[in-house]
């Protein structure tokens, strides 16, 4: 599976009609539908679809049509997001009409053409399921716990200090966690 970090995006015109997609994070999605529909208040539709995964690693979908006729837009978007096997993404394409009735068919090309479109515009990634965790770690050992967090790809979520050191909460890859706590001594970190 694969994923992307940030918003990517392409146009593309069809007999007048203009798709322009955007390809994102799912965390963005609800934010940046409110911000494309500020930003193109003459658009017609604004199609959507999503991949994500759920607290128990299970694939949840969504497909929208937006006023388009049932299945001509969403679902051949969403398509598009199973083929390139994207998770945790979201693909939004705003249609400008042009005049010209592109009938069923042409829809659901159009629209899988423009999702395409934003997809190979992206610098896709492998996905990576993060792990929470919670540590201890003394005054005089911070510099060297934030040193190899700095190396093993362990982000920060949130650094509290209080009499004893700092509480460190830490997200990561598996691989990555457990290679982290491995360098460390278990006397440094208190879990």
């Amino acid at each position: 599976m694969v994923t992307v970090d940030s918003i990517f995006s392409d146009t593309i015109e069809i007999k007048q009609s203009k798709f322009l997609a955007y390809l994102m994070p799912m965390a963005l999605y609800e934010e940046e539908m409110k911000k494309l529909r500020e930003k193109h208040p003459k658009a017609v539709h604004f199609v959507s679809a999503y991949r994500m995964l759920n607290e128990f690693d299970q694939i949840v979908e969504y497909s929208g049509d937006d006023g388009e006729p049932k299945g001509t837009s969403g679902k051949p978007t969403l398509s598009v997001l199973q083929g390139h096997e994207l998770i945790n993404a979201a693909i939004i394409t705003v249609r400008y009409f042009g005049g010209t009735k592109l009938g069923p068919g042409g829809l659901v090309r159009a629209y899988a053409q423009a999702a395409n479109a934003a997809v190979s515009a992206a610098s896709l990634q492998s996905y990576e399921k993060l792990y929470r965790s919670s540590f201890l770690c003394d005054y005089s050992n911070i510099s060297i716990v934030e040193y190899e967090m700095s190396r093993n790809r362990i982000e920060i979520l949130s650094k509290v200090f209080d009499e004893r050191g700092a509480l460190f909460d830490v997200q990561a890859a598996s691989e990555d966690m457990e290679h982290f706590y491995t360098l460390l001594n278990r006397t440094i970190i208190k879990r």
